[in-house]
């Protein structure tokens, strides 16, 4: 059985990686640091935290994950999906409730990895994802319209509706050179990359913009109306617990350490397809883990791996965690040196950054191509989208994954009920002298609670028409103890008419299972049998 926890990094330094990848991702984790620039600095700000707390993110989250990560390209930091649940914790529970919950986040996240959950997580339905995805991108475009308009607004509100009222409502205060300023950021962000892909348009547009607007001295909001002076150095926050109050914690902390694991493994699937990796889902997550652990005690917020970083960085030559490591570095150097003079920085400019972000978040043709797909993704998509948008996105996804888990038990539930209640056509072909007295029934599918009762009515049905029923199980893959409990029953009441019921194709692990749960001895050991041969001969044998 494999490891729980082995960072990729041991696995994939040799002794000649200095002489061929190390200038390469030394290279990479330059590049992807100055991309993470910008986007840390705006995914604060946008989180109602100062700048200098995204950087710190990026820089130790960034670092712990690429250090014990089990994906070789992956990079940490902050990231546009968390916006919204920053914010939400802040104004609900202040800055010491956002470090309580991302820590307990974190031990989440540990806990996933160790129970080997890594597998499970990558398996969320895909409406799901898209839903909350292009939910968090709406509502992320919502918050910036304010700094994008230049509008005079003391408080916006957190409501998405009420937050639309008061921008109509502020309508006439709108500053033209605010709204000049994001325009002009966001063409030089989207169209720059035509000029060339290696320095990301919105770090030019941030340094352009912020040059032109101090040099002649526009009348626009700067980071540094709302912040003041940006600290350049890392300092220790220990949040005042009340132990009592923990549990308030546990809803936003579960929702953070859901979308973090999905976002990473996401984020690291991806990058697999673009190396031709494999990575080590249990790791990442315990890795994420312990980066969302240590990370707010420096003023951190939360941290995963991101999807667009992890890209840029593969795309410039990253072949091994070293490149995020120096990626973080790179980010440290500019937060120590440079990161005073991110305080110029004008509001406007972040917002038209951040109004990107959410563009390429928004995955709309893939919204719109599930609209086609069938009725209950359509519903799965469109509540957890209204949810996120509407409501709150813990409780978009906490609906989300109970929907899509009671949509697989439906289909579960569907396959056992189209089944035929006669032997098919190949079967009596193969085997031309099946007694009548025989009936034959096959189980297609895991018998657990979704399908137990549909599978045990037929078996009933078909059983009490023979003398021996015989029920394949070669395409079961596992039983529950529910499914268990519906096969005794029907054993027992297939019994008590004198019919003898015929095990067949029955795998070592669900044997195992039915060994445990008493079936043998209800009908003997005889009567489990590996083959449908095997059962067809002793089936034989009970009727003569």
């Amino acid at each position: 059985m494999e490891s729980i926890f082995r960072p990729k990094i041991f696995s994939v330094i040799d002794r000649n990686y200095f002489k061929e990848q190390f200038t390469k991702d030394l290279f990479a984790g330059v590049i992807v640091g100055i991309v993470a620039l910008p986007l840390a600095i705006a995914f604060a700000v946008a989180s109602g935290v100062s700048p200098d707390k995204g950087l710190v993110t990026a820089v130790v989250a960034g670092f712990i994950i690429s250090l014990i990560g089990g994906s070789r390209v992956q990079i940490g930091g902050p990231t546009g999906a968390f916006i919204v649940i920053v914010y939400g914790i802040i104004e609900q529970y202040g800055v010491d409730g956002l470090i309580i919950s991302t820590v307990i986040a974190g031990l989440i996240l540990i806990g996933f990895g160790l129970l080997r959950l890594g597998t499970l997580l990558k398996f969320i339905p895909y409406p799901l994802v898209v839903g909350f995805t292009s939910g968090i991108a709406l509502v992320i475009f919502s918050t910036q319209v304010k700094d994008a308009l230049g509008l005079s607004i003391d408080k916006v509100p957190s409501a998405f509706i009420d937050k639309w009222e008061t921008y109509f409502s502020a309508i006439d205060t709108i500053n033209p050179a605010a709204v000049v300023i994001t325009i002009v950021t966001i063409l030089i962000s989207v169209y720059f990359k035509r000029i060339t892909t290696k320095i990301p348009g919105s770090l030019v547009a941030i340094v352009l913009v912020t040059l032109v607007v101090n040099i002649f001295g526009i009348p626009v909001t700067t980071i540094e109306t709302f912040f003041g002076e940006i600290p350049q150095k890392f300092s220790i926050a220990i949040p005042h617990i009340n132990i009592d109050q923990i549990g308030y914690y546990i809803a936003p902390a579960l929702t953070i350490a859901l979308l973090g694991g999905i976002e990473s493994l996401l984020s690291a699937v991806v990058a697999d397809g673009m190396i031709g990796g494999n990575h080590r889902s249990n790791t990442e997550l315990i890795a994420q883990g312990v980066a969302n652990v240590v990370t707010p005690f420096f003023g951190g917020i939360p941290a995963t791996g991101a999807i667009a970083r992890t890209a840029t960085n593969v795309k410039n030559g990253a072949r091994t965690p070293i490149a995020g490591i120096v990626h973080a570095l790179t980010l440290l150097l500019i937060m120590l040196f440079f990161g005073k003079w991110a305080k110029l920085i004008p509001m406007s400019c972040l917002a038209g950054i951040l109004i990107v972000v959410s563009y390429n978040m928004s995955e709309w043709r893939n919204f719109v191509s599930i609209l086609k797909a069938p009725f209950f993704d359509r519903v799965i998509l469109l509540s957890t989208f209204l949810l996120t948008v509407l409501v709150d996105l813990t409780v978009a996804i906490e609906v989300g994954v109970v929907m899509a888990a009671f949509l697989f038990m439906k289909r579960m539930s569907d396959v056992a009920q189209k089944v035929e209640f006669e032997v098919d056509s190949d079967l009596v072909e193969q085997y031309p002298d099946i007694p009548k007295e025989i009936s034959i029934y096959e189980i297609s599918g895991p018998f657990f609670f979704a399908s137990a009762k549909e599978y045990s009515t037929v078996i009933k049905q078909l059983g009490l028409r023979s003398k021996v029923m015989i029920i394949r199980m070669r395409h079961v893959p596992f039983i529950d103890s529910t499914g268990l409990n519906n096969l005794k029953d029907t054993i027992k009441t297939l019994q008590t008419y004198n019919v003898k019921v015929v095990l067949s194709g029955v795998r070592e692990d669900v044997r195992r299972e039915l060994e445990r749960g008493g079936v043998d001895k209800l009908i003997g050991k005889e009567n489990i049998l590996p083959a449908f041969d095997l059962a067809l001969e002793r089936a034989k044998s009970l009727i003569s």
